[in-house]
């Protein structure tokens, strides 16, 4: 039987983490794809702290991944809200177009 180690986690975290960082610099065009490769790079590091905090028996990490959550939430929200807006103004969602919505 297989038993997951720390380092099984933290390889898997690093994938992660590396996939969204090919995204992030991959797609520098398409904004949403843009927000979805952040989410990503923040559960990576959300799933490090969390295997860490099992790996030392200390529940720090797992309450620092809630704020960690929520910023994120707070993120994904004002991001969205900046895609509503640059779509409904210039029916694209283009990350070259944010100048263009200067006041």
């Amino acid at each position: 039987m297989l038993t997951l180690t720390l380092s099984h986690f933290l390889i898997l975290g690093a994938m992660l983490f590396a996939i969204s960082v090919v995204g992030i610099f991959l797609n520098r065009k398409n904004l949403l794809v843009l927000l979805m490769a952040i989410e990503l790079m923040l559960l990576a590091v959300n799933m490090n702290f969390v295997a860490f905090s099992h790996y030392l028996q200390d529940l720090s990490g797992q309450i620092f991944v809630f704020f960690i959550l929520t910023v994120a939430a707070a993120e994904s929200a004002i991001g969205l809200a900046i895609l509503i807006v640059l779509f409904r103004n210039l029916k694209s969602i283009h990350v070259d177009d944010l100048g263009s919505l200067k006041g």
